[in-house]
């Protein structure tokens, strides 16, 4: 397995970058996240990891400001009443305690209810020695404590599956099935992926369109769809887990004009989670040394979806992503506490992850309070989120400044730049329509039409 973007050693992030641009190192491919393997006994705040180690990092108290949801949470509207389904292959051993942990350490309140199922068969129990099923643990815990600490009133259920999901085919027919039973059987109104695989890994697009039937599954019965846009900006992996594209592509399932696809910004804090500095492109690339940055672009395989028509001079007659953008930077990462240990170093403790990851459930806890605003699901978002982003003045804050653009060395030894696509005024490919302002935003939705 080779996830999307590269993971930098915090201290020696320059030695780190080095040896990963000779293409040679592993990267983790699918999920989409970006772990820092520097180990905290206690959540460091944003001042400590910029003095020791040159990167900010946010606890989910600063993301709740930064995102404005202190207005709704005075409301009691913190999702309640609601269900975020999160879908990763494997789980993690520890979920329930890390999550408890990270409650007790920001003084969130548990869950009303959190749940695990395994809908597509029994997960295969953890190894400690396989990095593949350490990586997903990883991103597990990211997802259930991120979705939770911006909707800690909804409920979490945490579908896990017995396959790993990696480039192509691979995982998703174990994934069409657990995802259509979250739909089938009414368990919860968002779904949120931290996963995807390019689109040319898979034989035709046929064979992706023969696993979307959960999506349209969805859609039949208004759960929103949730896809992380992916970790390698402009480019994407190939199908040998081993080199990137060294041309554009993009992830499905972010493409499917039935998913949200949910792009990577970096944000600039203080501790109070106001911002210093208006948001970017998340990119990290010349920081971790290989693509580390917000997937956009156009698809391959589906067309313009009717909603897009006001953006068609940015993605032509082809469905561009992403469609909206939340916090992704490795600096700028996500505080989370994984109870477990396994290869590549891990302990437990805290650590720092970004990606395109955290940003998706991040989203999902919006879209959660948005349900319990509207007192229903909303379904698929996405006719309503370009319906308000051509509204002035809109709750979703314009991104007018970074790119997607990505350096990388192949095992071929050659080196490639895929030039992506830069911000600017309106929606582009590099951060969609722009990001979430929580409040107003879920007054928006609530309302729509």
């Amino acid at each position: 397995m080779r996830a999307k973007g590269l993971a930098a050693l915090v201290g020696t992030i320059a030695a780190g970058a080095a040896a990963m641009a000779g293409g040679s190192a592993p990267a983790l491919a699918e999920p989409l996240h970006e772990l820092v393997p520097h180990v905290f006994a206690q959540p460091p705040t944003t001042a400590e990891c910029e003095t020791d180690f040159g990167i900010a990092c946010y606890s989910p108290l600063q993301l709740q400001s930064a995102y404005d949801m202190a207005p709704l949470y005075h409301h009691g509207l913190t999702g309640a009443g609601e269900t975020i389904a999160i879908v990763d292959s494997y789980g993690s051993p520890t979920i329930q305690g890390d999550l408890a942990t990270f409650d007790q350490a920001y003084g969130l309140p548990a869950p009303p209810s959190f749940q695990i199922i395994q809908p597509a068969g029994a997960v295969p129990a953890y190894d400690p020695n396989d990095s593949d099923v350490v990586g997903w643990a990883e991103e597990a815990s990211l997802d259930v404590e991120y979705a939770h600490s911006m909707a800690p009133g909804a409920n979490i259920l945490l579908v896990e599956t017995p396959t790993d999901e990696t480039e192509g085919v691979a995982g998703f027919p174990q994934i069409v099935e657990a995802e259509n039973y979250v739909v089938d059987h009414h368990l919860a109104g968002v779904i949120t992926q931290s996963f995807g695989a390019t689109e040319q890994t898979f034989p035709n697009p046929f064979a992706i369109y023969a696993l979307r039937l959960d999506y349209v599954n969805a859609a039949l019965n208004n759960v929103s769809v949730l896809a992380a846009s992916g970790d390698g900006g402009a480019a994407d992996s190939e199908l040998d887990l081993v080199d990137y594209f060294p041309f554009r592509a993009i992830d499905w399932p972010a493409s499917d004009p039935l998913v949200t696809a949910v792009g990577g910004t970096q944000l600039h804090l203080n501790a109070a989670g106001a911002r210093t500095a208006p948001d970017n492109v998340w990119n990290d690339t010349a920081l971790l040394g290989g693509p580390a940055a917000s997937g956009g672009g156009t698809s391959t395989v589906f067309p313009r979806p009717f909603y897009q028509g006001s953006v068609a001079s940015q993605v032509g007659f082809a469905r561009g992503i992403p469609d909206i953008s939340m916090s992704a930077a490795v600096d700028g990462g996500a505080n989370v506490y994984l109870g477990f240990s396994g290869t590549g170093g891990v302990t437990p403790g805290w650590y720092v992850i970004g990606g395109t990851s955290e940003a998706s459930p991040l989203f999902s806890g919006v879209v959660a309070i948005a349900d319990q605003a509207a007192g229903h699901w909303l379904g698929t978002l996405n006719p309503a989120l370009y319906a308000i982003g051509d509204r002035g003045p809109t709750p979703i804050t314009d991104i007018t400044s970074g790119n997607n653009t990505v350096t990388f060395t192949n095992s071929n030894n050659v080196t490639y730049t895929v030039n992506g696509f830069t911000a600017g005024p309106g929606y582009d490919l590099a951060s969609g329509l722009g990001t979430a302002d929580g409040a107003r935003l879920v007054g928006e939705l609530a309302r729509f039409p």
